[in-house]
């Protein structure tokens, strides 16, 4: 029966359908409507095509199985002691996901390196491929190549450690609030959802504005799941150290802030038998130790307090294992290939500061940096010198020219990439190794006369102002210190105004986090798969943004612009033009000195702790590691 057939049945509307006024009226308003109903039903239908599965990849298809566990863990593995860890630092702190506790949280609750012991998310990522993700909560996703939406079904046997279940509205719960109280770039990331709608008592569909952002449907995956009925909202970003109630291995047995976490295996944890958990979460229970220094840390190993530890300085690593207990073959040394791109370690700019302003003054500074006296005299020329951001794979612009692609992409923004760069011929200045390189001296002074400098009464001042070159370089412990120091070395041969100021970590983290410095040390991290990650480090929206990792307040429309291309990526060739060309727009902003890296991660142990035979791409990750003697 017609629309206008029912309603003429209506006394009170019959003389106007005689008049044929109102029949029109409704054929033009609700005829489209229904129209728009059965385009939406249709769209719905089609979504039935969308194929449910274990897991889901950034680019390509996952490696694994259903059934196969992750490569780098033993499933075979004994159970039970205590694995003891130490960080230097301290903290304050059981939440890393809000601006007050993002940089004081108590290790292990959830990272790589020290396991996600506490906290649980509805994939689980495998480090043995460049971003691929395995269900835990979730049994089962899908989404459509457009990746406008995702949706998720909840893995029934999923359960917190008070034993209640996990629900859609725990997950519901967790990207509110993080969207809401949570700090950058989480905060961004969860904000992107458009709408939540729970399709069946154990699912949930996420849908987005648009699938531009390839990866977003990928970071939701990953959020942090907490337990709405055990967790505040109203308080949830205040910094606390209230254990949260989440759904991983262990528990919080012990909590001494500033000083010691102790983690408890749940006996109850309801995914020891999944796949994706074969061979991790082998201790009974974990313990991360806090040390002011890193003397006290090393010492503190040396003396079997600590069972292993990750080794970040040539020196200890070459010269550091003259102890009985290494040679005697208790303490060993583990060298792990690494497969991914080296982390950029740098003395970041806070281009915030005037001094800093302007890139040609950057750039001149960033030559002054003799690498080959400062990895020969500190380092034992262990290290190799960095020079961008994904040096070692393919993603690295170094000793590439750019891409016909590559080009388009940049051709919106003429003055961004410097030529040499463009070509791929720059690299960091090479200096003779003496710590004064006249050549380089004087190649630099150029550069800063054509950046309005001038020599003055032996020190270098900005002509126009009279102003001298003065900064300071913030450093958290003594290795900083003392490169920083060798850097001012040949800063003062120009007539530099270079200081170093040494604070304890707490203070670095603090200054770092409110932008109160002029230089400070930074590690970039790299991956295979950089994505949104990248506007919190580089965006113009992240440059203000109280918590974000944005330290040099970069504001480049260019770098907008290609962060854009990278998470919208649709092929892997298009991918790594877009990774390339950021490469090099950062390279050009001299955004940082580039200082140095090792292809390799260095962990020595004690024999009473043992790794699994196979590693993944980024190296060590203690929750697959086990005891191999009693404590």
């Amino acid at each position: 029966m017609s629309l206008a057939r029912v309603m003429r049945k209506s006394a009170h509307f019959g003389s106007l359908f005689q008049s044929g006024l109102l029949a029109r009226a409704a054929e033009a308003v609700i005829v489209p409507l229904i129209l728009c109903l059965s385009l939406t039903v249709s769209a719905r239908a089609g979504d039935d095509n969308v194929p449910w599965t274990h897991a889901i990849s950034m680019h390509g298809t996952p490696a694994l199985g259903p059934e196969e566990p992750f490569p780098y863990a033993n499933p075979d593995a004994p159970q039970g002691g205590t694995l003891t860890l130490g960080v230097q630092g301290t903290f304050d702190s059981l939440n890393s996901f809000i601006v007050q506790g993002g940089w004081t949280s108590a290790r292990g609750m959830r990272e790589r390196q020290f396991g996600n012991n506490i906290l649980e998310s509805l994939m689980v990522r495998s480090y043995d491929e460049p971003f691929s993700l395995y269900g835990l909560l979730a049994q089962r996703v899908r989404m459509p190549d457009s990746r406008e939406w995702i949706e998720f079904e909840l893995n029934p046997d999923a359960k917190f450690s008070d034993g209640s279940p996990v629900t859609v509205e725990d997950v519901i719960f967790s990207l509110d609030i993080i969207r809401d109280k949570g700090r950058p770039p989480y905060r961004t990331w969860y904000a992107a959802i458009k709408d939540k709608e729970i399709t069946a008592p154990n699912r949930l569909r996420i849908t987005f504005e648009n699938g531009d952002n390839r990866e977003l449907p990928l970071l939701i995956a990953l959020a942090p799941i907490f337990s709405k009925a055990n967790t505040d909202a109203e308080t949830f970003d205040k910094s606390t150290l209230t254990p949260p109630v989440a759904s991983g291995p262990y528990v919080f047995k012990t909590i001494e802030p500033g000083r010691l976490v102790v983690y408890r295996k749940n006996p109850d944890y309801w995914a020891k038998d999944l796949p994706v958990k074969a061979g991790f979460d082998n201790f009974e229970e974990i313990r991360i130790e806090y040390f002011r220094d890193e003397t006290t840390l090393q010492e503190a190993f040396k003396k079997g307090l600590i069972d292993a530890l990750q080794v970040r300085e040539p020196v200890r690593w070459a010269k550091g294992f003259d102890f009985p207990a290494a040679q005697n073959g208790d303490v060993k040394k583990l060298e792990i290939p690494l497969g991914v791109p080296a982390a950029m370690q740098g003395i970041a700019f806070n281009t915030r500061r005037a001094q800093f302003s302007d890139p040609d003054v950057r750039k001149s500074l960033r030559m002054l940096f003799d690498f080959k006296w400062v990895n020969r005299n500190l380092y034992y020329n262990l290290y190799t010198r960095t020079a961008g951001y994904w040096d070692g794979s393919e993603l690295s612009s170094i000793g590439h020219p750019a891409s016909e692609r590559e080009r388009q992409l940049l051709a919106p923004f003429p003055d961004s990439v410097d030529p040499d760069v463009m070509a791929g011929t720059w690299r960091p200045t090479d200096a003779d190794g003496t710590g004064r390189d006249r050549k380089v001296l004087r190649a630099a002074l150029s550069a800063f006369q054509k950046a309005g400098y001038v020599m003055k009464d032996r020190k270098l001042v900005l002509e126009s102002s009279g102003q001298p070159l003065a900064f300071e370089i913030l450093a958290k412990n003594e290795d900083e210190e003392k490169l920083a120091l060798a850097y001012i070395r040949t800063l003062e041969l120009l007539g530099i105004d270079a200081r170093v100021r040494s604070v304890d970590p707490t203070q670095f983290e603090d200054r770092r986090t409110k932008r109160d410095f002029d230089m400070v040390f930074n590690t970039w991290t790299a991956s295979l798969s950089p994505g949104a990650e990248q506007y919190g480090r580089w965006s113009s929206a992240s440059a203000d943004q109280e918590g974000s990792f944005n330290f040099v307040g970069a504001e480049n429309p260019a770098i907008d612009a290609l962060i854009d291309e990278i998470v919208g990526a649709r092929s892997r060739e298009d991918f790594v033009d877009a990774v390339r060309a950021l490469d090099r727009v950062l390279i050009s902003g001299a955004y940082a000195v580039p200082l140095y890296h090792v292809s390799s991660d260095w962990v020595a142990h004690w024999a009473k702790v043992s790794p699994p035979e196979h590693h993944s791409l980024y190296g060590h990750e203690f929750d697959t590691w086990w005891r191999t003697s009693g404590e």
